[in-house]
């Protein structure tokens, strides 16, 4: 390789970011969010019948994702479903919580989302489950999570309940998901 060339590492740090450049992801507003399981595993159960049929690890998904308003007294949570190999939700962000008068408090990170944003929410969301799931695994430094997630701004109340009716639905339509993986009972 050239010292010229960028190494893997590098060039993976410089991707495009895939969130709307400009808008702030910390305003008060509705987003309907998917996080994946990396390689698309089937870690929180199975769909029998179209029904979701959660395993230890899609409770503790499920648990942190109820979690999070404890986390971050701005946030609410609507629709919601695990799916066996990523997750549905719906976020409001209602307004910035309350802050302290230091001026420590408004340093903005070097790394990493803007604090009461989006993204912080749903690192902190991925990160707890990667530490309970690890926890209970016996392995610890694993990541479950795909790097990124997918994440949309819902702009009306028919888009709302569209997505609701989404998320709700999503194990009916469970072979027909972009993320459907076919397994093969034993």
């Amino acid at each position: 390789m050239s010292w010229n060339s960028p190494s893997k590492k590098s060039r993976n740090h410089q991707r495009k970011s895939i969130r709307l450049k400009d808008y702030d992801y910390s305003q008060p507003g509705a987003y309907f969010i998917t996080i994946n399981v990396a390689n698309r595993k089937c870690l929180f159960g199975s769909i029998k019948n179209d029904e979701m049929i959660i395993n230890k690890y899609g409770r503790i998904a499920q648990e942190c994702w109820y979690n999070i308003p404890e986390h971050f007294i701005h946030v609410q949570l609507d629709a919601f479903i695990v799916m066996p190999n990523h997750i549905h939700g719906i976020i409001l962000i209602t307004g910035v919580e309350a802050t302290h008068a230091s001026p420590l408090h408004k340093i903005i990170p070097i790394n990493g989302p803007k604090s009461n944003s989006l993204g912080a929410v749903v690192g902190s969301y991925k990160s707890a489950v990667t530490k309970r799931i690890n926890e209970v695994r016996k392995t610890s430094g694993t990541g479950i999570w795909q790097r990124n997630y997918y994440e949309h701004i819902i702009r009306n109340e028919t888009e709302l309940n569209k997505i609701r009716d989404y998320i709700l639905t999503n194990p009916l339509n469970w072979k027909k998901d972009d993320y459907f993986v076919d397994i093969k009972e034993g």
